[in-house]
């Protein structure tokens, strides 16, 4: 299979989450400031908009944690490699924080799926819209699957960097 039909499919999954992104967050700011209007303005406050708002900010959180994920700028603690001075050190780092990075990522993953079965399962209903809240608890498995693919991503890129580097120094190379 042609490696760019994987790059156009990658390329189209992260515009979709970006556009999703901007649409939640958009719905979630019209939804505070609808809110504060009703509420502020016209004193007559609306029930059941705070319980609406957890639905997109939900899927926000998740889809934005994708999105880091994707363009690898989570938050991490770069302090050793700070003291690491040969490449070939930070490239061998690198890879282990990926792998380490990638299962923690299916760990949690396998989680999310089973609570997605759960709340499936059960089928909650929130309390003044009677909303189903696997709208909102789906999200957490979503998001995860999508972390996971962009750590497995990470960690091929990562591996092969790694590899890369080691067979270029015994060919000879200066790479």
């Amino acid at each position: 299979m042609n490696i760019s039909v994987f790059k156009k499919a990658g390329n189209a999954l992260v515009s979709a989450q970006r556009f999703i992104g901007v649409l939640l967050a958009f719905v979630a700011a019209s939804l505070v400031v609808y809110q504060v209007i009703l509420r502020y303005v016209f004193k007559a406050p609306l029930m059941g908009i705070e319980e609406l708002l957890i639905f997109p900010t939900i899927w926000l959180y998740m889809i934005g944690g994708a999105n880091a994920s994707q363009q690898r700028n989570h938050i991490e603690c770069g302090i050793l490699t700070l003291y690491m001075k040969r490449e070939g050190t930070i490239k061998l780092f690198n890879a282990c924080k990926s792998l380490f990075s990638m299962i923690v990522s299916l760990w949690l993953t396998y989680w999310a799926y089973w609570f997605f079965i759960y709340s499936y399962s059960k089928w909650k209903l929130s309390d003044i819209l009677y909303i189903p809240m696997f709208y909102g608890e789906s999200a957490l498995f979503i998001g995860l699957v999508f972390m996971s693919i962009y750590a497995i991503i990470d960690f091929y890129m990562d591996g092969r960097a790694f590899i890369h580097y080691f067979k270029s120094k015994a060919e000879g190379g200066n790479n």
